[in-house]
């Protein structure tokens, strides 16, 4: 067992605990867990021997909930409406039939618009030329009708809204309004002088597994032809560019934090978040089985939403997980901010590690209420 940094609050006792039971039983087991409750932090673990209070990391998909902040502001702001159609901000996007795509359809991934043959460039997804080459594309389903992961094109559908509407890209505006004013220790974006922090994520090598047809759902959303999802946040342009579906990087307070100033606020500021924008944004719009992975899925505006196979909260709870089951999540219904980041890719969804964190600290915060 290793504790290289660390503190819960009185009464988090068991969280402590469990979190040591992870590193007792597996000597190769290395992550950081934090939690905020009402503005104030009561986890703050590092444990493990490839993971530093200080190390970020790439927590994957956790970029979408961040992302979706930025979203939030522009819908608090006005400058968007989650009942416009996406063209309505985009004329381009309307191609093909996708004219009727509401921005919140667009964003609980019913556009049926999860990848293009042939795939984007790594170094396009965070550029106008993506925006427009999916604009042109048409969907793989009637948009509306069910709804498949876009777990890239999001990003894309995400930074061009937030240029039409702004003029600013997302990541610009998440560094001004989000980022730097509340001291979020997460990043759209990792500057080269915060490099020397960086830790690549580790995860299996993937050559052995059964082929995956790049012409296939699963194989268009993944950008297939072109790369691996897993290997993303590890390539520097990648983390650089800031992509919003997948190459944010931080560390677990830095998602707990986050959560905590978007819902409660931190450092006796107020929630940058107003609870009309909580109740929009948070709100499911779609759940059953994913058209793109054939699993159980439910979101809200970007964000997940817990469902029984992935019980992260309480129903009012949002948040995303990321694929190497990194977790970040607020609960209203608790006044928690939760982040979890493994430094090795792990099991994710109700059965993982940071599900079963989140309910100890879960108990814990209802048992001192």
């Amino acid at each position: 067992m290793q504790i290289l940094h660390g503190h819960v609050a009185p009464g988090y006792e068991n969280v402590l605990e469990l979190f040591e039971s992870f590193l007792s039983a597996d000597p190769g087991y290395s992550a950081q867990l934090s939690a905020v409750h009402e503005g104030t932090p009561v986890v703050d673990l590092t444990g493990g021997p490839d993971m530093g209070p200080d190390t970020l990391t790439g927590a994957y998909s956790c970029s979408k909930g961040v992302a979706a902040m930025v979203i939030a502001l522009l819908v608090q702001d006005g400058a968007l409406d989650l009942d416009r159609p996406v063209a309505h901000y985009w004329p381009e996007f309307g191609a093909h039939g996708k004219d009727r795509v509401l921005v919140r359809e667009a964003l609980s991934h019913q556009a049926g618009v999860p990848g293009i043959e042939g795939g984007f460039p790594v170094d396009w997804f965070t550029t106008p030329a993506a925006a427009a080459r999916l604009a042109a594309s048409p969907p793989l389903w009637r948009p509306g009708r069910q709804f498949g992961y876009h777990a890239l094109t999001i990003g894309i559908i995400m930074e061009e809204l937030c240029r039409r509407t702004s003029g600013s890209t997302l990541q610009e505006l998440y560094e001004q309004r989000i980022r730097q004013p509340h001291r979020v220790d997460f990043f759209l974006g990792l500057p080269a002088a915060l490099e020397p922090r960086y830790r690549d994520v580790l995860y299996a090598d993937d050559d052995g597994q059964q082929w995956l047809d790049p012409l296939s759902l699963e194989g268009l959303n993944a950008n297939s032809p072109v790369s691996g999802i897993m290997e993303l946040p590890n390539i520097r342009t990648v983390r650089a560019s800031g992509m919003s579906a997948a190459g944010g990087v931080g560390s677990a307070m830095g998602l707990a934090r986050l959560y905590a100033a978007a819902t409660t606020g931190v450092d006796d500021a107020p929630a940058f978040l107003a609870e009309d924008t909580i109740r929009l944004m948070s709100a499911e719009q779609v759940w059953g089985l994913d058209r793109s992975s054939g699993l159980d899925n439910a979101f809200a505006v970007v964000f997940m939403k817990p469902h029984p196979s992935r019980n992260f909260g309480s129903h009012r709870a949002f948040g995303h997980e990321g694929a190497n089951a990194a977790l970040g999540f607020a609960d209203p219904a608790y006044s928690l901010g939760f982040g979890y980041i493994p430094r090795r890719a792990e099991e994710g969804r109700t059965a993982g590690r940071a599900h079963r964190l989140a309910a100890e600290i879960r108990r814990s915060a209802a048992a001192l209420a």
